[in-house]
């Protein structure tokens, strides 16, 4: 049965939530065994171990995020892609930081189980040449 683009933002959403109420368990247990993670500190593969510890020993907290414009894509039954503008209200090493970025993630699910995140993107918001930055000197 082919899943609704509102399953899978709801999915989305739930866990973006658990990780505003760092609540571990809901996270993982939305994940794949393995997730490929993308961003400004490159590529990585982590398991549901290691995303964990990340959760609890970071110097950051997410307090809130706001979904922008929101695509979802199916490639097949049991294969999702959501990309969307995300804005996130953290704390990072103490200072408040508000961030919007652009993410994206990728959901498949085996027999009509449950859906796993297998790959997740995250990039902030801006030139994607850095024009926008500051020049370093």
């Amino acid at each position: 049965m082919m899943a609704s683009k509102q399953e899978i933002i709801d999915r989305e959403t739930a866990f973006w939530q658990a990780m505003v109420d760092r609540d571990v368990d809901a996270a993982t247990a939305m994940m794949a065994d393995t997730v490929m993670v993308t961003g400004a500190q490159g590529a990585a593969s982590i398991d549901s171990t290691s995303f964990a510890r990340m959760m609890q020993e970071g110097s950051w907290t997410l307090r809130s995020f706001e979904f922008g414009k929101v695509h979802v894509a199916f490639a097949g039954e049991d294969t999702a892609i959501i990309g969307y503008e995300v804005t996130e209200d953290l704390v990072v090493d103490g200072a408040p930081l508000r961030m919007v970025a652009y993410d994206a993630s990728v959901w498949t699910r085996a027999g009509g189980g449950d859906w796993k995140c297998v790959l997740h993107t995250e990039s902030a918001k801006g030139d994607p040449f850095g024009r926008d930055r500051k020049a370093v000197n």
